[in-house]
């Protein structure tokens, strides 16, 4: 589990793609804490760590997992969000977060404005049911406020905190980014449905 509470901009040093999966090898400053096995989430999505470098970590990335996410269009020199997997006894900063992206979505305006940024971002119509006003969702690994939904186009402001610390001040109209909604929105329909199947 993750809290979208970016940990480090990692880069993409080297991709080597085969048939049916890629390792991505990622420089970081946290590869003090990583050891093989650990979860950590890259543009939010959870991969674990297959091997430890001087600088860097390796992960594998399965083709479907290329397919379905951003990971598939990174290129070498490419800045990512990094989060380790969260503590137990550590605070929970954002809001709860899988690594379990739910679909991409693309980039409509990344405008400056005097203190922050208007963001916004076309969604699979798909996931707007789960998308409220003032409500989380996490973007690329990192979490947010809804400012607000029309349809299916999402409006968030990025504060200066976000743009230094996470890829998304260089994200522009046309890029894809991760799109994982708040999983207690999907477990509530999940209960809806079947409280109405046992009814029937």
């Amino acid at each position: 589990m993750f809290t979208g509470l970016v940990a480090d901009k990692g880069e993409v040093i080297s991709i080597s793609k085969g048939a049916e999966s890629a390792v991505i090898d990622i420089q970081t400053n946290l590869r003090n804490e990583l050891r093989v096995g650990d979860s950590i989430s890259v543009n939010g999505v959870c991969l674990t760590a297959v091997e430890i470098g001087n600088n860097s970590f390796k992960a594998d990335v399965m083709v479907q997992t290329l397919n379905v996410t951003s990971l598939g269009s990174l290129e070498v020199g490419d800045n990512v969000n990094l989060e380790l997997a969260t503590r137990a006894d550590s605070r929970l900063g954002g809001h709860i977060v899988q690594g379990h992206v739910d679909g991409v979505a693309e980039v409509k305006e990344n405008s400056p404005g005097e203190k922050w940024n208007r963001f916004v971002v076309e969604v699979p119509k798909s996931l707007t049911k789960y998308i409220v006003n003032q409500g989380s969702i996490c973007i690329d690994g990192v979490s947010l406020t809804v400012g607000e939904i029309d349809e299916n186009i999402v409006t968030l402001w990025l504060i200066p905190e976000t743009l230094a610390k996470t890829n998304l001040s260089r994200k522009t109209a046309g890029d894809k980014v991760n799109i994982e909604v708040d999983v207690i929105a999907k477990y509530v329909e999940r209960l809806l449905q079947r409280g109405e199947n046992y009814g029937n």
